[in-house]
């Protein structure tokens, strides 16, 4: 192999483990911390403006409860399983200037809504034949009844917050 070729494979392997090793952290988390840039537009208009942030959950699925069989039933419960998700609520933040109008020691206003945890199950399905498990009073055939359906809900579970407050600095 080439020298060249050796340096150019070495590059690429060294970026794909540095993009791996800082994608790790962030998964770990559950969220991935995303800022706004407004430096540039603080110097080209020459004025304080506020710092803007947030952060993106990931949602991970999660391992469905398979279809329970119950005695006296001949399809299982929960013939479409539910399955579970879990994220986040987005959070964001926010910091904007304010012009002593609440005194000396007041120079800024924040706003804090930090990711929550999400828990959801998507909704499923429960079905029951129209007839009966096998019965000796029947001569070991099914009877008829009638047929049941039934949707199960789907369940959504956080607990989001927010926090509002001024103090001195930006």
């Amino acid at each position: 192999m080439k020298s060249t070729t050796r340096g150019t494979l070495a590059a690429v392997i060294t970026g794909v483990a540095a993009a791996v090793g800082a994608a790790a952290p962030a998964a770990a988390v559950g969220t991935v911390p995303v800022a706004v840039p407004l430096e540039g537009a603080e110097q080209a208009l020459g004025m304080e403006l506020p710092q803007l942030g947030g952060q993106i959950p990931l949602p991970t699925p999660g391992k469905p409860e398979g279809p329970q069989y119950v005695e006296g039933r001949l399809i299982p419960e929960r013939t479409l399983p539910q399955l579970p998700v879990a994220g986040g609520l987005p959070g964001a933040g926010l910091r904007a200037p304010l012009p002593h109008v609440l005194g000396d020691r007041f120079d800024h206003v924040g706003l804090s809504t930090p990711a929550s945890d999400l828990r959801t199950l998507a909704p499923g399905l429960d079905l029951d034949a129209p007839l009966t498990p096998p019965s000796a009073d029947n001569g070991g055939l099914p009877g008829p009844k009638l047929p049941e359906a039934g949707v199960l809900a789907p369940v959504l579970q956080t607990v989001p917050g927010a926090d509002l407050g001024t103090g001195p600095g930006l």
